[in-house]
């Protein structure tokens, strides 16, 4: 009897091959072709009935089993699972190891062209597990380049691949990945469901689930929901003390900015900085990156005074960016300091990184429409009131699409508090009710 992993609403086998037609087609061909019966090859091993219902795909067959019928038949397990070679599997698994490597290493052009070059191989589509593992790496590149709806529809078609095809822990990754990109793109209620959807039930916490917990934190956080997000991030903060730091580094992240947000200051400092020494050598570039994103958001929200004696060390930081980084994730730290300028005063040294960000190729929705009320609050306050309500018109025709949550309702203040600002009362007002109406009330 195989064992099994539910996770969420999903079963995942476990131990045994998985109940798969295509096995059993592999080996009644086989026999076929060397001319066996289903009794000649069982025997004395195995009985003609039970080889009967492995052909016929009602009997999933131990490894043990596959590896009695591979020899019999003068073939590998592994062509009996996938219908191509031992080689060709250990080509695409190196490949695959290669790509995954380049986009850990923030090589997000490499990653991409190895993926294509994967992709093109006719030999994936008879091995489906590692089609879903090209695919999850596809969309974690799309999701580093900003394009966040092709990284969605990419990840939504692995989350409902055949079990079989999709190792539990894949599963996993995808529906953190997925619940990202939903906030990322600002659908605070999708990056909840998604990742709700698997937190179910009783579970043992994998590194993976960590990871998915600490993403659910933030987008609770995000949201306004901080009962939740406490909840949540005491259960892990007491689970997590055993996971590896890449997973127990997300957890303090999130742990930091729900801190911060909740107005502990002294807790979501250290708890950022426990972050950053566990990643302080990662070679992880788009996670150490978020991690300073989320460091320098803290220091603005809970202890302003700090910037200033820290501020060199940030632009230090910014100049690692060009060398190795996650575009998307480096547009992040690139906003966070432009809000450091802008608590500093440096209004024009704010403004010209701004612009260098609005050039920038691929940034997603979200970036843009904080790019463009950033943009807007430095020119009102440099006095440039007509510069500062092109840059309101350019985010309000982006931010009339969005969804209502608490980060809408904050960017519609934002608005009406630069419209103020330049005289534009009435049209103030307006923001306001906006405002009033993506929070619910």
């Amino acid at each position: 009897m195989s064992l099994q992993v539910e996770i969420g609403n999903r079963v995942f086998p476990e131990g045994n091959v998985a109940v798969d037609k295509r096995v059993g087609a592999r080996i009644r061909a086989l026999r076929r072709q060397r001319g066996l019966s289903q009794a000649a090859l069982g025997n004395p091993e195995l009985s003609n009935s039970y080889v009967s219902l492995i052909e016929s795909g009602r009997r999933a067959p131990t490894p043990a089993v596959l590896d009695l019928l591979a020899a019999k038949l003068g073939c590998s397990r592994s062509y009996l699972l996938n219908g191509v070679t031992p080689e060709q599997i250990t080509q695409i698994e190196e490949d695959l190891r290669r790509a995954r490597r380049d986009l850990e290493a923030g090589q997000v052009a490499e990653a991409r062209d190895r993926y294509a070059m994967l992709l093109a191989d006719d030999v994936l589509d008879s091995v489906p597990r590692l089609r879903q593992e090209v695919d999850l790496g596809r969309a974690a590149v799309f999701r580093a380049c900003g394009a966040v709806n092709e990284a969605i529809a990419l990840l939504i078609k692995v989350r409902e691949s055949d079990t079989a095809d999709l190792p539990a822990e894949r599963y996993v990754e995808a529906t953190g990945l997925l619940s990202q990109c939903h906030r990322q793109r600002g659908d605070l209620s999708g990056a909840v469901r998604v990742a709700e959807q698997v937190l179910t039930g009783d579970f043992l916490w994998s590194d993976e689930l960590v990871c998915l917990g600490a993403e659910l934190v933030a987008a609770y956080t995000e949201r306004g929901d901080l009962v939740r997000g406490r909840q949540l991030c005491a259960e892990l903060l007491m689970t997590a003390e055993g996971a590896a730091p890449p997973a127990l580094g997300q957890v303090y992240r999130a742990a930091a900015l729900l801190a911060a947000e909740d107005g502990r200051g002294d807790e979501a400092i250290a708890y950022i900085e426990r972050a950053l020494a566990l990643q302080f050598d990662s070679e992880e570039p788009g996670q150490l990156w978020r991690l300073r994103s989320a460091y320098v958001q803290v220091l603005l929200t809970v202890s302003p005074g700090q910037i200033k004696t820290r501020r060199e060390t940030l632009i230090a930081w910014e100049v690692e960016l060009p060398e190795s980084s996650v575009p998307v994730d480096a547009m992040q730290y690139a906003l966070a300091l432009v809000r450091v300028e802008m608590l500093l005063g440096c209004l024009e040294r704010a403004v010209e990184r701004i612009e260098a960000i609005l050039k920038s190729e691929g940034l997603p929705e979200s970036l843009h429409i904080e790019a463009y009320l950033l943009a807007g609050l430095t020119m009102a306050e440099l006095g440039r009131g007509q510069d500062a309500l092109r840059e309101v018109a350019a985010a309000t025709e982006r931010l009339h699409e969005a969804s209502a949550s608490r980060l809408t309702a904050q960017r519609w203040l934002t608005i009406a508090h630069i419209l103020e600002q330049v005289g534009e009362v009435a049209r103030s007002v307006g923001a306001y009710q906006r405002a009033l109406a993506s929070a619910g009330v």
